[in-house]
Parts: structure tokens; C-alpha cells; sequence
């Protein structure tokens, strides 16, 4: 019980002894659940789960969430379950380890998606009861403090970890104080040398500043000592050494440069005080231009409220200040934690999170519903976790809160969904700009849609929020499926008509007898299949007819199949051939990517023999084709200074768009040059090439089909 007294006495300070009893019967079911296993460095494994409770406790946490962290290992590594726990502490705390432990009985092909399921399950866990991360949370941070007995490679793995997934979800609930430490402790684990002489550096230049700090403490004391006025303190502030490592490499900064900035906080009892306060330390120095942010007004992501401003100091040195209330210093470090602590043995808010962080618990449900893999999944959930944020205005005036760097698209989704998937333009302070326009701060933003438009594959390239790209990819994946049934239908509609057969003909028999060789469950599925590459369509109608008797055996599809250049994501043009409207073409299955178009004669291609006929499929431009195609042309030029600009130039008047430039051969007085060129068609492309040549510097101009040789 020796080991339980110091959790005793921090959880004396805020629970009922009803409470801590039952916390105490967590403890010794730990315990004796934990029996024989020892960590790594060699301590009996309950030092942890009392160590992660007592982290916990300082915060002030809850009894149930205290029995959890006393818990939280038991269902990973003995034989207890979830329903024992559930009938000795309640569902509640049983919820709470469950939501805490890993996957363990399910078998991953790989770590990286072993920790995504895991962190998958964490997070959704965390949406119902925040109070899972914060276990977690504490679970990490004692794990941290006690990495010295890994291995060097270990501890630098798990680091990372830390750095990448929950350090930034400690920043996205505002636990300062606890993500400074994981932030430290992985710097150190990472790079203990680095640490080392930058701590020593540190302490030294800071005993140099010792007095110029003591002056401007002073004058600030004398700024905000007026009448009717009361402060509560101030205080210098110090940079933590990850910051300040993190700033001198992205920077490249000495340290000296780095630690050029005095900033103090300044705590007082009352909003109105803050902003009284404000006033008074701009009467004190001047204050640097465009250097106040009012987070009090609009205040971050994770609730941290603060006013911010940069003074112009004595001796010229600038000065950073923080003004806020106590119960703002209370949320900016401990975050979350402040409003769900116990005080007086009662919860504070019920467990009720901020209104912007119960809004982002529940946009993760929204992700996990249009996720496809877990890796997926935390990848929409990293953008999420962004620590820098834009404010912009809708046209009604209403503050809308976006990640740095994001985009009008991303904000048309923050609005609404429906609004994302059929943006067509957007405006910026009412003037129109392209889709791909990151944000800034204070700008109005307006969205313009249309009922058929919907969202583009390219937007996938400059979205960053979870929210955008995880809808974008929903819908893609979606209108992919439909273009893929509907194009398997068509195949094998147009192999049966090759056959004289009318699909009406089929028997519900016919069907039911094809999908149970293939192992599907619908037709749909079936049509999926086949327009997706899996099945060749001629042998799915070899099968479907496979009991009738009045079609002939030996068949090829008579009528190729017209396609528009617009199917979609089941249809792809060749990239060694660029086919383009007016050539002769051949489809080829790739199972599990769809059909690839392919000019007649491209040598990647080989000829239709009698071991896989079924592999390719006879198809014909539509007369109605409409779209630009990339084709590539292969141009000789002689070797004079301004000729590619001249041939850009030309290509631009004949407004033709350039994808693509390389010059692939060099001589002393010729260079061959490859265009990849978007046209309509053939006679387009003959149009521009008979431009093209009536520069005289232009000795040769071939179009690049890989065509076999003969």
C-alpha cells in the first residue's frame, strides 16, 4: 500500500474518502492483475498505471477516470476483460480502458497499419468521452519520463511518434503545460547531445539577462499600479528548449537571436481589466505595428483566449506580453483538463467540452464515416491537428476558422458539404479567384455553386483539411463504383449483342449460377467487376450462356464500343501511346485499375492471340467526342538562343496548352525537344504542327505513339 499513499494524498485534496476508496479497490485490482510483470528497467509494472493516475490526479480529474488510468493496461497485457470490469467499477470506467487499450487480437500486415487501427480507435473513442485521450495522454507523458532503460533506437521511435500524433493533439486541446514536456522529453530522446548543450546554453545566456528582465519587470509593475486597478501578477516567460531548437534550425538563427525577446504575462481579474491593461502598458512602450493579436475576441481552436502584444522595450529590445484573466491562464495551460477538473468532489461542466472542441470531436465521427482505411484516417486527422490558424469572414459576417494554408475549397466545405461538392468559383473580398487561393486572415469569403457541378480529382492537390479531402475522396470513390457498374454493363451488353443475344434472354438462373462461381452476392457487384478489369467481359457471357445452346462458341465483339473521352475514373489513356480523338484504338484490362485506351498500333500492346483474346477490347472515338487530350510530339530544332521561347509562343497564339517540356537530345548545332501538348484531335494536332513548321528554325516535328516496329 506504500506505493498507493502518494496518489492517497493528491487525491485527499479534491475527493470524498467514498471515492478514493473505490479508487483504492482499482488499485488493488491492478495489481493483482499486474502480479509478476515487471517493466523494462525492472520495477514492478503497477509503478506505471499508479504513476499515470498520479499525473491525472494533479490535474484533478475524475474518480472514474483515475480507476481507468489505474486500469488502463489490464485488458492489453493479463487475462481481464472488459465485461470484469465492467461488473466491478461500471461501464463507464470499463468504456474508458477499453477506449485506451490497443488492438491486440487482431492481426496487421504491417506496424504502420497496426498503429493507424490503433490510433483509430483511440480517436473515436476520445469523440464519445474526451476523457480516453487524456489518459493517453498521461500513459505517454509517464512513458516519456521513463524511456532511459530502451534502446537508443527505441527511444527515438517512440519520440517521433510523440511528436507526430500527440503533441499535437495535447496543442488541439490546449494542455500547454503538458505538451511543452512531451515536446522536451522527445527532443532529448531524440537527440541527447543537441539537448545537452543547448540546455547548458541556455542557462547561460539567461543569467546574462538577469537584469534587463528586473528592469522591465519593475517598469511594468509601475505601468498597471493605478487607482481602481488591481492586477493580479506578472511573471517572465521562457521559451522551452524544443521551441527554441525548432526555431533555430527552420530559422537558422543563432541563439543568441533567438533569445533576443523578454516576454512576460500579465494576469488580472476581468476581461475589461485586460484590455485596460493593454492600454497601459502601450502608454509604457511603444507598441510594434501589426504585432496585437485579440485572441480574447476570437479566441483559438483549442479555447486559449490571451491579448498579445510586442513593445518596443529599453535599450531596443522588443518585449512580448500576454494579457489575460485567471481563469484564461488556467485553460492555456491545462487546456480541457481545467474545465473537467473535480473541485470540492463535484465535476466542473458536467464533462461538457468548449463548443470548438466539442466541434471538432464530432467532425472525427464524420471522417471515420468517410475514411476508407485507417491510414487514410489519420492522415485527414494530422491535417486536422494543424496548431496555426486563419479567420475569415462569410458574407453574413460570421467568423469561420480554418488551418493555415488553407484554401477557398476548404472553406466551402467548412460550411457546409453540400456547399464543398458543388463549389464551382469563389470570391475574395468580392473579387473572384481561383479554387486553389489559400486564406488570409480577415478576408470575406464567398462561395458560388451549381446543382451539377461536383468535386474534382485535382482539388486532392491543395486541400488540407480533414474534412475537405475525405469528402472529395467519398464522392471520387463513389462516382468511380457508378462509372465502373455502368461501363461492365455496357461490356457485357455489348458482348452478347456481338453474340445475337438480348440480355433479356438471361435467365435470374443464368446469373445466380455466375456469381456463385465468383464469389459475389449482386449483380452489381458482378458489372463492378467487369468494368473494373476483373473480369473479362467475354468470358463472364461464355458463362451466363454457358447452358444455352443457340449462340456461337467462338466469338469476338463485332461492335466496338464508342467512347466520349469523358467515362471517367474507370477509363484511362495510355501514357505511352496518347491516344487522341481520330486514331484507331484498342482497349486493354488491367485488373483492379479498369481499361486502358491505346492507339491500334503502340508497341505496349501485343498482338490479339488465342491465349488471351479476352484481354482486349475493340473501341471507336464517338462522333460527339468533346475535351482536350495530351499528345506527345518530338521536335528537332536548330541550336539558336530564344527558339523554345519562340515555339511557346507560337503554341500560345494557336492557344494550346503546354503540359509538359524536356529536351531529351543536345548537339553542338541541334536539340530535339518533347512537347506533351493538350488538343482536340488529329486534325488539331495537324493544324498546330503545320504552324509549328513554318518557323525556320524547325528541322523535324514527329508525333511519339510507341508504335511497334514492323
Amino acid at each position: 500500500m506504500r506505493l498507493f499513499e502518494k496518489l492517497r494524498k493528491k487525491l485527499t485534496i479534491y475527493l470524498s474518502r467514498e471515492q478514493i476508496e473505490a479508487v483504492e479497490s482499482a488499485y488493488l485490482f491492478s495489481k493483482q492483475a499486474h502480479e509478476g510483470q515487471t517493466r523494462s528497467s525492472g520495477e514492478p509494472y503497477i509503478t506505471h498505471p499508479v504513476d499515470v493516475a498520479g499525473i491525472l490526479a494533479d490535474m484533478h480529474m475524475d474518480p472514474e477516470t483515475i480507476m481507468a488510468a489505474l486500469l488502463h493496461d489490464v485488458m492489453e497485457d493479463t487475462t481481464v476483460t472488459k465485461s470484469l470490469i465492467a461488473e466491478q467499477f461500471g461501464n463507464s470506467v470499463a468504456d474508458l480502458v477499453d477506449g485506451v487499450s490497443k488492438l491486440t487480437k487482431i492481426k496487421f500486415e504491417n506496424k504502420a497499419e497496426a498503429q493507424a487501427e490503433n490510433f483509430r480507435k483511440m480517436i473515436l473513442a476520445m469523440a464519445k468521452d474526451i476523457r480516453v485521450v487524456l489518459v493517453k495522454l498521461a500513459d505517454r507523458l509517464h512513458n516519456m519520463r521513463t524511456l532511459a532503460s530502451l534502446r537508443p533506437e527505441k527511444r527515438r521511435r517512440i519520440a517521433q511518434e510523440t511528436l507526430e500524433i500527440y503533441v499535437p493533439i495535447a496543442n488541439r486541446l490546449g494542455m500547454h503545460n503538458l505538451r511543452i514536456e512531451l515536446e522536451n522529453l522527445s527532443f532529448q530522446a531524440s537527440y541527447p547531445n543537441r539537448y545537452l548543450v543547448l540546455s547548458k546554453a541556455v542557462k547561460h545566456l539567461q543569467g546574462n539577462r538577469k537584469s534587463v528582465v528586473e528592469v522591465i519587470q519593475k517598469a511594468l509593475n509601475g505601468a498597471l499600479s493605478k487607482p481602481k486597478f488591481n492586477y493580479l501578477n506578472i511573471m517572465g516567460r521562457e521559451k522551452h528548449l524544443y521551441s527554441i531548437y525548432r526555431k533555430m534550425r527552420s530559422k537558422h538563427l543563432p541563439l543568441a537571436d533567438i533569445l533576443d525577446m523578454y516576454a512576460f504575462r500579465i494576469v488580472v481579474d476581468t476581461v475589461e481589466d485586460c484590455y485596460r491593461a493593454l492600454g497601459f502598458v502601450h502608454n509604457l512602450y511603444k507598441p510594434v505595428p501589426e504585432r496585437f493579436k485579440d485572441y480574447i475576441a476570437i479566441p483559438k481552436a483549442n479555447g486559449y483566449q490571451s491579448l498579445h502584444t510586442t513593445l518596443f522595450g529599453p535599450y531596443g529590445v522588443p518585449i512580448e506580453i500576454q494579457i489575460r484573466t485567471q481563469e484564461m491562464d488556467l485553460t492555456a495551460d491545462s487546456g480541457v483538463a481545467a474545465h473537467w477538473s473535480y473541485k470540492d468532489g463535484k465535476l466542473a461542466n458536467g464533462f461538457l467540452p468548449n463548443e470548438r472542441t466539442k466541434a471538432w470531436l464530432d467532425s472525427l465521427l464524420k471522417l471515420q464515416q468517410k475514411a476508407g482505411t485507417s491510414l487514410e484516417f489519420i492522415e485527414n486527422v494530422k491535417f486536422d491537428l494543424s496548431p496555426d490558424e486563419v479567420y475569415v469572414f462569410t458574407p453574413k459576417g460570421s467568423i469561420m476558422e480554418l488551418p493555415r494554408g488553407a484554401t477557398i475549397v476548404d472553406f466551402a466545405y467548412a460550411v457546409h458539404s453540400d456547399i464543398g461538392d458543388h463549389c464551382i468559383a469563389g470570391k475574395i473580398d468580392r473579387h473572384f479567384q481561383p479554387l486553389s487561393t489559400k486564406l488570409n486572415n480577415g478576408q470575406t469569403v464567398e462561395i458560388i455553386t451549381a446543382t451539377q457541378a461536383h468535386p474534382s480529382v485535382t482539388w486532392l492537390d491543395f486541400v488540407i483539411t480533414g474534412k475537405a479531402r475525405s469528402s472529395i475522396r467519398h464522392f471520387l470513390k463513389n462516382q468511380q463504383y457508378s462509372e465502373t457498374v455502368n461501363l461492365g454493363q455496357e461490356l457485357l451488353n455489348n458482348v452478347l449483342r456481338s453474340l445475337k443475344v438480348d440480355s433479356k434472354e438471361l435467365s435470374s438462373q443464368d446469373f445466380t449460377r455466375v456469381l456463385t462461381e465468383s464469389q459475389l452476392s449482386t449483380v452489381e457487384e458482378l458489372y463492378q467487376g467487369i468494368g473494373s478489369g476483373d473480369f473479362a467481359p467475354m468470358l463472364i457471357a461464355k458463362r451466363l450462356l454457358a447452358e444455352h445452346d443457340n449462340y456461337n462458341k467462338e466469338f469476338k465483339i463485332s461492335q466496338p464500343i464508342s467512347i466520349k473521352g469523358a467515362e471517367g475514373l474507370s477509363l484511362h489513356f495510355a501514357k505511352c501511346c496518347h491516344p487522341i480523338p481520330g486514331d484507331a484504338i484498342i482497349g486493354y484490362f488491367e485488373p483492379k485499375q479498369g481499361i486502358f485506351v491505346h492507339v491500334t498500333t503502340c508497341r505496349q500492346i501485343a498482338k490479339e492471340d488465342e491465349r488471351e483474346p479476352e484481354k482486349y477490347l475493340p473501341l471507336r472515338w464517338d462522333e460527339q467526342v468533346k475535351g482536350y487530350f495530351p499528345v506527345d510530339i518530338r521536335i528537332t530544332v536548330y541550336n539558336r538562343r530564344g527558339i523554345l521561347a519562340e515555339i511557346t509562343q507560337t503554341l500560345s497564339k494557336a492557344e494550346i496548352d503546354i503540359e509538359d517540356i524536356k529536351v531529351l537530345e543536345k548537339n553542338a548545332d541541334s536539340n530535339k525537344v518533347k512537347f506533351i501538348l493538350m488538343v482536340k484531335s488529329r486534325q488539331h494536332l495537324a493544324d498546330v504542327i503545320r504552324s509549328l513548321r513554318k518557323l525556320s528554325e524547325v528541322i523535324r516535328i514527329t508525333r511519339n505513339t510507341a508504335k511497334r516496329k514492323k
